[in-house]
């Protein structure tokens, strides 16, 4: 009998030609290749689109507008499709009012649990909550801090009025709303304010509103005066006020955050505070780490509650079994790293009784230790045990080899990627001709000549978050390792105390690009302008033709390519300008070429096309191609000149970042997982940047967990033991060498699996 499959016929969506497979069904299949060949093109954009298309078809139009919506893909057709449960890398993101435990529905359980068993009684579930009116802190309204002006912000001492002590518009030299103080009479206008009495600050910063004494004689009958900090929340800060969304960027220069006085940053008011189980009250819960607070969870004697109590202990058991012990419910869902995000709407579907489904993960390695990654390997395990699909994107070795079925895709990137390299069982792919199988082809090794320091940096008493008083030496002109398990420390000891004490420290992180939607490839490596330049030089004309968001924008989408209908009930859709086919330019552009070739079909060229198509033109100009080679060297050149900035993943935007800092000497540079993303084949192209960057006299740090960049580290700082409370002490310092007999680090442990695999 034929096994069940998921059946493929005509793939075309992006870069896919004509693809067509067959996906086992009840198995683990793990879509590998480098980047941009076409992984989630397929799993995703094709597949995840397609099954998520055919089930909002199901339902009414009221409840399709309320369903994702991921656009038709371009296939001929796919048979046998499941029900899609889709966990991507898109952080959870949501307000300050969102965090863990509202997201994986733990504090409903905990608000429930504190309504029947807490004492004395405070109410019904919903008063536990910091979102509802007759739970939140009246003070902070549930969000525990409360915004207010910074004086010293908002005031340079060492100025007088006149000179613009005032930092905000129209209260500088010229401004309108200045007149209120220095016509008021009650200062000297040209006093240094540092000079001022404690009455004089008095009245310019909390004055209520008044009529002055003796103002100026051009000072207005009806006119009052009110102190700086009224006037401005007045004016700026509520926000139904006419110039709050005008100065929002201006008002965060200026505005704090500050632990709500009232509730001390628990949300809750103070009856629902009084309520308490075993002298804690739901607050204090909140706080706990996952694995403390299921700890606590055990002690409780619920009586007849305790089916609610269980469904508590369950939900925290399947949050450490995830590896996110260290996480507590109370934290904002806006500062989880998109590893921790896509872990955590896992934690929904570890419970649920519903099989024949089709789970779909976008490389849920990402962010983990290999340590964590052995848990979420046990986890995919489950889910498919219990008769589900399992499709995987992703680089790990290890979660490769968790594979029933491996689908690897290339050769290469972009227009030269798209096609099936191998499919079939793990055990074959070493034996396969693509890159994935050139790597489980190949052995392991290790650093065994590490570069010598010369002299350290030392940070000294670190004891932010979860950080145990911590000094730590690390060596200069060397490429650094700091590693250790998800919550260890890490970031926390190198990208914020470390930058306190070494101000000079430049962090490249994955975090997004500053700028606008209309930001593309060109633009981030200020390069457009040559083009638009060279465009006008040779057809006789203005450069402003050559952008799309100025003369040459098409009329009909401004520049974006892109239209958006409303389709009222049925939801918005995006969908390609008809009158620039998707270009963003006026037609009526598109005449004037350079090279046989128009300004879309330019922007349209990959990284690695350009450097053939400017290389004459532009040879004479070492920063043109010198950008474009920067790419190249960094494993980036599939990308396309005018790809939009917003569409690039973290580990795209972190080397993005990185091409900016390859001529930098006697640096220090601290890069962020810079391996995120990235295919064993690109991890070789970056570690040669990385050692360029290291011998031209930069000190390097590296917050890694990927074993393949560890092992040939100079120098390996390992955090621990464990996460969270569990960790922030330093369990390892010294070389490759070392960390392979030192028996206390996990990191260590896993290393010397890695090597013998």
């Amino acid at each position: 009998m034929e096994e069940k499959a998921i059946v493929i016929v005509g793939a075309r969506q992006n870069n896919l030609k004509n693809l067509s497979l067959r996906i086992p069904k009840n198995r683990i299949t793990v879509f590998t290749g480098v980047s941009g060949s076409g992984k989630s093109s397929l799993v995703f954009e094709t597949i995840g689109a397609e099954a998520q298309r055919q089930i909002n078809e199901t339902q009414s139009g009221f409840a399709r507008n309320r369903l994702v919506h991921m656009g038709a893909a371009e296939v001929d057709s796919i048979e046998n499709l499941n029900v899609p449960v889709i966990i991507n890398q898109k952080r959870l993101g949501g307000n300050a009012r969102s965090t863990v435990g509202t997201a994986t529905d733990i504090y409903t359980h905990l608000r429930l649990l504190f309504s029947r068993v807490g004492r004395p009684f405070a109410g019904f579930s919903h008063v536990f909550s910091f979102n509802h009116p007759q739970g939140m802190c009246p003070r902070c309204e549930g969000l525990g801090y409360i915004q207010t002006i910074s004086t010293e912000r908002l005031i340079d001492r060492e100025k007088s009025l006149n000179e613009g002590a005032i930092r905000f518009p129209t209260f500088q030299p010229g401004g309108w709303r200045l007149t209120r103080y220095t016509k008021s009479g009650y200062f000297d206008n040209e006093r240094k304010l540092k000079d001022f009495t404690p009455e004089e600050w008095n009245t310019l910063l909390y004055a209520e509103e008044h009529k002055p004494k003796k103002p100026d004689s051009d000072w207005g009958k009806t006119v009052l005066y009110e102190g700086l900090f009224p006037r401005i929340e007045k004016a700026f800060l509520k926000k139904d006020s006419r110039e709050h969304a005008q100065r929002k960027k201006l008002l965060k220069e200026i505005i704090i955050k500050e632990i709500c006085p009232e509730c001390g940053g628990k949300r809750l008011n103070k009856k629902v505070l009084s309520c308490r189980i075993n002298g804690m009250n739901i607050a204090d819960c909140a706080a706990l780490p996952a694995d403390e607070l299921l700890a606590f969870a055990e002690t409780i004697d619920s009586g007849p509650f305790e089916s609610v109590a269980a469904e508590l202990r369950r939900k925290l058991e399947h949050l450490v079994a995830i590896g996110l012990s260290y996480l507590s419910l109370d934290r904002e869902t806006g500062t989880l790293s998109g590893g921790e995000s896509q872990r955590i709407k896992m934690v929904k579907h570890l419970g649920s009784s519903l099989v024949d489904l089709l789970y779909i993960f976008d490389e849920p390695s990402i962010g983990l230790h290999p340590k964590d990654i052995h848990h979420i390997a046990e986890i995919i395990t489950r889910i498919r045990d219990k008769g589900n699909t399992v499709l995987i994107v992703e680089h790990d070795p290890d979660l490769i080899r968790l594979a029933d079925h491996v689908v690897d895709m290339g050769p290469s990137s972009g227009r030269n990627g798209g096609e099936i390299v191998y499919q079939g069982s793990f055990s074959g792919l070493a034996r396969s001709a693509g890159k994935t199988g050139g790597y489980f082809s190949r052995s392991r090794g290790y650093n065994r000549t590490p570069r010598e320091p010369r002299g350290f940096l030392e940070i000294k008493h670190a004891g932010l978050y979860n950080l145990r008083d911590l000094t730590v030496k690390i060596p200069r002109e060397v490429f650094a390792a700091v590693t250790g398990v998800a919550g260890s420390g890490k970031s926390t000891l190198i990208s914020r105390v470390m930058p306190l004490q070494y101000p000079e420290a430049v962090i490249i992180d994955q975090g997004a690009f500053t700028g606008t939607v209309r930001g593309t490839l060109l633009t981030y490596l200020g390069l457009l302008g040559d083009i638009r330049d060279l465009f006008a030089r040779v057809n006789r004309v203005s450069p402003g033709l050559f952008s799309r968001n100025s003369g040459g924008a098409c009329p009909s989408c401004r520049g974006l390519g892109m239209e958006r209908l409303d389709l009222a009930f049925m939801g918005d859709i995006e969908t390609i300008c008809e009158v620039c086919g998707g270009t963003g330019f006026n037609p009526e552009v598109l005449k004037y070429e350079f090279n046989r070739r128009n300004i879309a079909q330019v922007m349209d060229l990959t990284v690695s096309e350009a450097r053939d198509f400017f290389r004459e033109d532009f040879s004479g100009d070492s920063v043109f191609m010198e950008k474009l080679n920067l790419l190249h060297r960094l494993g980036l050149d599939y990308l396309t000149l005018g790809q939009r900035l917003d569409s690039f993943s973290g580990g795209e935007r972190q080397r993005l970042k990185l091409s900016k800092r390859l001529d930098s000497t006697g640096r220090l540079l601290v890069l962020d997982e810079p391996s995120t993303g990235l295919h064993s084949a690109d991890t070789e192209k970056l570690m040669a940047v990385l050692n360029g960057l290291v011998d031209q006299g930069n000190t390097l740090i590296v917050i890694e967990h990927n074993l393949d960049i560890i092992s040939r580290a100079d120098w390996i700082i390992d955090l621990g033991p464990g996460a969270g409370r569990n960790g922030g002490k330093i369990v390892f310092e010294g070389t490759a060498e070392e960390l392979l007999e030192c028996k206390s680090s996990e990191t260590g442990r896993y290393l010397r699996k890695h090597l013998a695999s």
